[in-house]
C-alpha cells in the first residue's frame, strides 16, 4: 500500500493472468459487485460491455443505505489503464503492467488500483471520515477477489 501527498492511495497485487484477461473483468461493470472487495458494490445497471473512454455506467450501491451512483471512464488505454470518477470528483483507476511469465510459463500482471480523492472537491471529507485506510483494505480484497476470480473462474469468493 502506497498513499502521498497528492491525496491518492494504491495496491498492487501480482495476478497470473494476462493484462487482456484481468481487463476485460475490470472494463465490464457487470462485473464490479463480483470482484468488489469493499462490500458496497451490488449491481451495475444495464447489461455486460466493455467500457471506453467517455463511457458513462451506472451501479447500485450500498453503504448504510442503498444508492446508485453514476460513473465516467475518465482515463482509457486498453489492456493497461481505465479509470472513472463520479459527482463526488475522486477516481477509482486501475492500472495492468505485464510481467516476465513465471518459471512454469504462466502469465503474470502487476495490477494496482488506486484510489484517488486529489480531484475532488471534497476531498477533506474523505480524510477527515477515514476513507483511505478503509479503502485501501477494500482494495486489497478487491485485487484478491480478482485473482481468485480471474484464475480459478470464481471458485473462493
Amino acid at each position: 500500500m502506497t498513499q502521498d501527498s497528492t491525496k491518492s492511495i494504491s495496491v498492487s497485487r501480482e495476478i497470473s493472468a494476462t493484462p487482456e484477461q484481468l481487463f476485460e473483468l475490470i472494463a465490464d461493470p457487470t462485473m464490479h459487485h463480483v470482484i468488489d472487495g469493499s462490500g458496497t458494490v451490488r449491481r451495475a445497471v444495464g447489461e455486460p460491455r466493455q467500457l471506453k473512454l467517455g463511457d458513462s455506467f451506472s451501479t447500485n450501491m450500498r453503504l448504510f443505505v442503498p444508492y446508485r451512483m453514476r460513473n465516467k471512464v475518465v482515463e482509457y488505454s486498453e489492456n493497461r489503464v481505465i479509470a472513472w470518477s463520479h459527482v463526488g470528483g475522486w477516481r477509482w483507476r486501475y492500472e495492468l503492467e505485464p510481467l516476465e511469465p513465471t518459471a512454469d510459463g504462466s502469465p503474470l500482471t502487476r495490477v494496482t488500483e488506486t484510489f484517488d480523492w486529489s480531484t475532488s472537491p471534497a476531498g477533506f471529507y474523505v480524510t477527515a471520515v477515514g476513507w483511505p485506510k478503509r479503502n485501501a483494505e477494500g482494495m486489497s480484497k478487491t485485487l484478491a477477489r480478482l485473482d481468485a476470480f480471474a484464475t480459478s473462474t470464481g471458485q473462493g469468493l
